[in-house]
């Protein structure tokens, strides 16, 4: 069996796909971007929180509750690329990447379920 020390080790060595994400209200067309360090994971954590009723974005889960599951659409934008021999990527990269698609959809006010940072 191994140790506590070796499983961390295995893990921090694991790749995982790392990028930023959008949900997409396909009734009124509105998104959420966000970016995640684990993209396999991140839709089942969100639509998890939706389905519990706690999801950190108020407005999102309110149509979530009232239009259901079927009406939202979960889309990669972007993925951040690792090869074997590269370094791994800075989480700057990805908050960077995140806010380059941000600027770009701006997914604020009726276009969106975003809040602009102040």
């Amino acid at each position: 069996m191994k140790t506590k020390k070796e499983l961390r080790d295995e893990y921090k060595e694991m790749k995982f796909r790392k990028g930023v994400f959008q949900i997409r209200n396909t009734v009124n067309k509105k998104v959420y971007v966000d970016s995640s360090a684990d993209l396999d994971a991140i839709f089942k954590r969100q639509k998890f929180q939706l389905n519990c009723g706690n999801h950190p974005v108020a407005e999102l889960q309110k149509d979530w509750k009232e239009l259901g599951e079927d009406k939202f659409e979960f889309e990669i934008l972007s993925e951040i690329k690792e090869n074997d021999t590269a370094v791994k990527s800075d989480p700057k990269d990805l908050k960077l990447l995140e806010q380059m698609f941000l600027d770009e959809i701006m997914p604020f006010d009726e276009k969106g379920y975003n809040k602009k940072k102040k």
